[in-house]
């Protein structure tokens, strides 16, 4: 029995060697390779625009792309508007003390391409690719940026203005701020019309992440009899997007639009007020359009524009899929790009591809527009 134990303890010493060694050998090798490619970070987030093989090809109602150049796109669309007719965007922007205290934060930066952003360089430069865009697709247009007065914002563009109005703009107040501001926005200028009449300038409201591609005149030449337009989706909780609210210029049409948000605002702070941070004024939309006695919801189905009455508001309901389209995480995803878009939203984290977008446009000479590019990107997720 000794001998055998003996024996039994000799062989698992061996065994035990072996396995030290093998374990030795392998821990050699890693670090071996990774001396050999210290520079390789297999986590490391990427900061440039990546192309990629844009998603619907080979389908008719789909964009089609030959690397950056759009190949079944209409040509621009005419605005169609008269001498004596003129567009006017306006957004809510403003930059809160809490950014400016962390200018200097790296912890907070990003890296878009070659440039480093804190949090306020960020909001300013997608403030600075939305007016951009705007500038490209309609020069002729002017811009309100309407702010908080006490905001250390300053803008020096041509043609863009800004718009103090008093108000809460805190985070989790800002949307219901907005609907405010445009409320004060519409009666200022309604006000200005009865004292003096001139020549009618439209209004579009949009967030400030959103890229104007094409002329948006035709709106209102094509569909002469709307006071507001919406745009909506194929949503049933959520079927109506705030991002994009276009109003006509006319006095009528300015006090019926005026109406007409003062109700979204009154639903808003009745019965959606715990939602006043995100999503509130878009639930109050819906909860106002969908009130009138049989309107047909399904209608939000078809990406069809159509035109209701509403409390006396005629409402005109454009598609988001043309005038608010938003890409998918990873852009060229899902079924690819609708056909004519004319504004595209780039919606939380998807700022960084609106940056990405413009930069590598403005950048380049042999681009008709950015389509192909937003549609070609490879990132699976953004991070801004």
């Amino acid at each position: 029995m000794k001998i055998f134990s003996g024996w039994h303890r000799f062989i698992f010493g061996l065994l035990l060697l072996f396995i030290l060694i093998h374990m030795y050998s392998v821990m050699d090798m890693y670090k071996n390779s990774k001396m050999e490619v210290p520079h390789k970070q297999l986590n490391k987030k990427l900061d440039h625009l990546i192309l990629g093989p844009a998603a619907g090809k080979g389908l008719s109602n789909r964009l089609q792309c030959e690397g950056t150049k759009a190949l079944n796109r209409t040509h621009a669309s005419n605005s169609g508007l008269s001498l004596d007719e003129s567009i006017a965007f306006v957004t809510v922007f403003t930059i809160y003390n809490s950014s400016l205290n962390n200018v200097n934060d790296k912890s907070s930066s990003t890296v878009v391409g070659n440039a480093s952003y804190n949090k306020v360089d960020r909001s300013m430069a997608v403030l600075n690719a939305f007016i951009n865009f705007i500038q490209v697709a309609m020069p002729q247009s002017k811009l309100f940026i309407v702010t908080d007065p006490v905001s250390d914002l300053s803008v020096h563009r041509n043609r863009v203005s800004l718009y103090p109005i008093d108000g809460e703009y805190s985070r989790d107040k800002l949307m219901l701020q907005r609907i405010r501001s445009y409320i004060i926005f519409l009666e200022t200028k309604l006000q200005k019309l009865h004292q003096k009449p001139r020549n009618i300038t439209h209004y579009i409201f949009t967030d400030s992440d959103i890229a104007v591609v094409d002329d948006l005149g035709h709106i209102f030449s094509d569909h002469p009899n709307f006071d507001l337009a919406l745009t909506f989706r194929n949503n049933k909780a959520q079927p109506l997007n705030s991002g994009f609210i276009a109003v006509r210029g006319t006095p009528d049409s300015i006090l019926r639009a005026k109406l007409f948000l003062q109700e979204v605002l009154k639903i808003y702070s009745s019965k959606y007020l715990k939602a006043s941070r995100m999503l509130g004024d878009q639930l109050a939309l819906a909860w106002v359009v969908k009130s009138k006695p049989h309107f047909d919801a399904s209608r939000f189905a078809k990406p069809q524009a159509f035109s209701e009455d509403i409390s006396g508001t005629s409402v005109l309901f454009l598609p988001c899929a043309l005038y608010n389209w938003t890409p998918p995480e990873g852009a060229g995803q899902f079924h690819g790009m609708p056909l004519d878009v004319k504004v595209v939203h780039f919606k939380g984290s998807r700022k960084r591809l609106m940056l990405e977008s413009w930069n590598f446009f403005s950048s380049s000479t042999d681009i008709e527009d950015m389509l192909c590019l937003i549609l070609g990107s490879g990132r699976t997720k953004y991070d801004f």
